[in-house]
Formats: structure tokens, C-alpha cells, sequence
């Protein structure tokens, strides 16, 4: 039975498990990106969550740790370094898992697990301070006049009041 049990075991015993979430962490890290199962993606956001929030205090105690789960030196430098300076200030949800359909094969539904702060174009920071040319741009409703429409307005009004009194000037 399977009472109480908050994971998915992805129909592997635990030391297979740990394996494979173990693997598809440091690629992760490695890699900013992988592609893999939906199930597989749902569980190692799981399992990868609280080892970034680890990461975030660099120190011995949580370097060993970390590195009980990983087992790999490099991962573990690419996340002490690059990565949680990223995340330094972010609370949680660290990881972005999109549905990217199904695999020809089996029918696998198949999954993007990415870093969110390691993707500016999905995000939008790099596209809203190019097209503003680093200034915000201000919403207008649909119904009301914007600043733009307004002073072509305003200087079509002048333009007609300087041609109604040019034309006055030649009838006297």
C-alpha cells in the first residue's frame, strides 16, 4: 500500500532512485537545462529545491551536505558559485518545469527543467529593457487618450488656427 508516501518512486527501488535523481541534478547544475520525463522532472524539482536553498549559505557544514547529495566536485562549485549568487535573493522555486509534449517512441509526456534566473528570454528582463530603451513604459487604457495622440492633437489645432489666420490676413 501506499499510505502516506509523498514522492514518486518512478518504478525504480530507492538506490536506483537516488541514482538517477542524482545524475539528473548535477547535469542540471552542469548544463542550466535539461530535457527529460514530466515524472522525472516533478521529482527532481522536488529533490533539487532544498539542496539550492542549501547552497545559498556558503559555508563547510552546508558544502558537505550538499555534496552527500551530489557527489560531484564540479556540480558543487557550479552551484556555490555562479548559481547561488543568481539566487541569492529569491525565496524559493528556483527551478521552472515546462511541458514540451510527447515523445514519438512511447508517448512519454516530456518536460524542459530549467534554472529560472538562467533564462532572460522566457523572463522577459533582456526584452523589456531593450524595446524601452531602459526606460518603463506606461499602460494606457483602450478607451482613453495616451500623451502621444494628444499633443498630435493639440499641434494639428495649432496648425489649423495658424492657417485661419493666414487667411484672414489675405481677405483685408
Amino acid at each position: 500500500m501506499r499510505h502516506g508516501k509523498k514522492f514518486n518512486a518512478l518504478k525504480r527501488k530507492k538506490g536506483h532512485r537516488v541514482a538517477l535523481l542524482k545524475n539528473l541534478s548535477t547535469a542540471l547544475i552542469k548544463h542550466k537545462r535539461i530535457d527529460t520525463t514530466l515524472a522525472k522532472a516533478k521529482a527532481l524539482r522536488l529533490h533539487l529545491e532544498p539542496i539550492i536553498t542549501k547552497s545559498k549559505t556558503n559555508n563547510t557544514h552546508s558544502r558537505r551536505v550538499v555534496f552527500s547529495y551530489l557527489q560531484d566536485k564540479t556540480a558543487v562549485e557550479e552551484l556555490f558559485g555562479p548559481i547561488a549568487a543568481k539566487i541569492g535573493d529569491r525565496p524559493g522555486g528556483y527551478l521552472r518545469v515546462l511541458k514540451t509534449g510527447f515523445r514519438k517512441s512511447d508517448s512519454a509526456e516530456m518536460a524542459m527543467v530549467e534554472f529560472v534566473d538562467f533564462n532572460e528570454v522566457y523572463s522577459g528582463k533582456a526584452d523589456a529593457a531593450a524595446k524601452s530603451g531602459g526606460r518603463k513604459r506606461r499602460r494606457t487604457r483602450r478607451g482613453g487618450s495616451s500623451g502621444s495622440t494628444a499633443a498630435t492633437s493639440a499641434a494639428a489645432a495649432a496648425g489649423a488656427t495658424a492657417v485661419a489666420a493666414k487667411g484672414g490676413d489675405e481677405e483685408e
